[in-house]
């Protein structure tokens, strides 16, 4: 079944198998305050870390101090990438709530459970759809 989409507008209302299911005003408004708060802290960590790694000297009498160094930027790297990706995440599920299909799974079309959707608000998969991407990638790493 299709989700019903109403552009702006609050309480959403999506359609479900079990007829329709209405994420109330006071839900979607604390979702999307979570959401906001903590895109502007992701942003803020991820601009003070720049910030710190372009300002950082690195002078190094021993080539063992630039290794740990070296690795420990990398692993700097790694976890503001993954930041970056939940802003993207984050941003995402943000323009979902203002088209109206916040909460619609985006594999099988069904309704998201307020309870992930609160766990996990920037998600795009219900549990089911989510558990079978999980089966198929332990399956066959790489290919799902």
């Amino acid at each position: 079944m299709q989700c019903v989409k109403f552009p702006f507008t609050y309480p959403f209302q999506i359609a479900t198998s079990q007829g329709l299911m209405t994420l109330s005003s006071t839900t979607t408004s604390s979702i999307k305050n979570e959401l906001l708060a903590r895109r502007d802290t992701l942003a803020r960590d991820l601009a003070l870390a720049t910030a710190e790694m372009l300002d950082e000297e690195l002078n190094f009498t021993d080539s063992v101090d630039q290794a740990a160094q070296d690795t420990d930027r990398g692993l700097i790297v790694q976890m503001k990438n993954r930041d970056r990706g939940l802003l993207v995440q984050i941003d995402e599920a943000l323009r979902r709530m203002d088209s109206g299909i916040f909460g619609e799974c985006d594999s099988c079309g069904e309704s998201i459970t307020e309870a992930r959707l609160r766990v996990a608000p920037a998600t795009t998969l219900c549990i089911d759809c989510k558990a079978e991407l999980e089966s198929r990638q332990a399956k066959y790493p790489g290919r799902a």
